[in-house]
């Protein structure tokens, strides 16, 4: 840790991660870290524990053993709506927006967060209050020009197609100009044209947004394709830490999706 109280070790390290529900297993251990500017596929059969480990990172569980930290920060027992002001952002597997809002309002929800002027500033209408609402409109027009949204700005985002609803989350995400972006199935609901755009633009939203990215995700080309990293779990434990060659040729990965034998997995791929 450095005078500053800045870590430059990993950006996030999961500890021996324990989570249960009453005599259910969540997460038995779970340990790993992310490099800054990495992006980590988290990948495992239904129920093997991704989506509980998500929550843990952003708050909504808190973990029973184990600690999960952040630029050298425990994250464990920091209340849900401080982890976006730290720099944790996410979106969830089933769309979280507000339906009868408009698109570029759903997004500067996520701009809530970055304003430093209080009650007084903003009943007066200060400059501060102004360059703070300048700022955000100038990053909500890139991030809508970014993502294809410029055209549904004004349309209600509750009408719109499921894909384009997933767009306007990762919108709201981004605008929120966070460090770490959790993506909780990203790629669900995509055909296979929409999963190639998705694939290109998370590698280019990377390096001009600094950010490292932590993914859930069942789509096996998609995180071999962007991940530097993968962590495989099943049953709440990891079975493999590594490479996505490194972890696509693990038996113990192989068998958990495709139930192969252990002869057999040392032949079988990934599609």
């Amino acid at each position: 840790m450095t005078a500053s109280g800045r870590s430059d070790g990993p950006l996030l390290c999961v500890r021996d991660v324990v989570m249960r529900f009453g005599g259910v297993v969540a997460l038995g251990g779970v340990s790993f870290d992310v490099e800054r500017g990495q992006i980590c596929g988290l990948i495992g059969p239904n129920g093997s524990g991704k989506t509980t480990l998500f929550n843990c990172i952003s708050g909504i569980y808190r973990h029973g053993a184990g600690d999960i930290l952040f630029q050298g920060r425990s994250l464990t027992g920091l209340p849900r709506h401080r982890m976006a002001a730290l720099g944790v952002g996410r979106t969830f597997q089933n769309v979280a927006l507000f339906r009868r809002l408009s698109v570029q309002e759903n997004v500067l929800v996520g701009a809530h967060h970055l304003g430093r002027s209080g009650f007084t500033a903003n009943a007066l209408r200060l400059p501060i209050v102004r360059h703070e609402e300048s700022r955000a409109r100038a990053r909500l027009h890139e991030l809508l020009h970014l993502l294809d949204l410029e055209t549904v700005a004004d349309i209600e985002a509750g009408s719109l197609p499921f894909p384009t609803q997933k767009r306007v989350e990762l919108a709201r995400a981004l605008i929120g100009e966070p460090k770490l972006l959790l993506l909780d199935e990203p790629a669900g609901g995509l055909n296979h044209a929409e999963v190639d755009e998705l694939a290109v633009l998370l590698q280019r939203i990377r390096a001009p947004f600094n950010l490292t990215i932590l993914l859930v995700e069942h789509h096996m080309s998609l995180v071999m394709r962007v991940s530097e990293k993968v962590v495989a779990l099943e049953f709440g434990r990891k079975i493999a830490d590594g490479t996505p060659e490194e972890v696509r040729n693990e038996p113990e990965v192989i068998r958990a999706y495709l139930g192969e034998t252990e002869e057999e997995a040392r032949h079988a791929r990934f599609a």
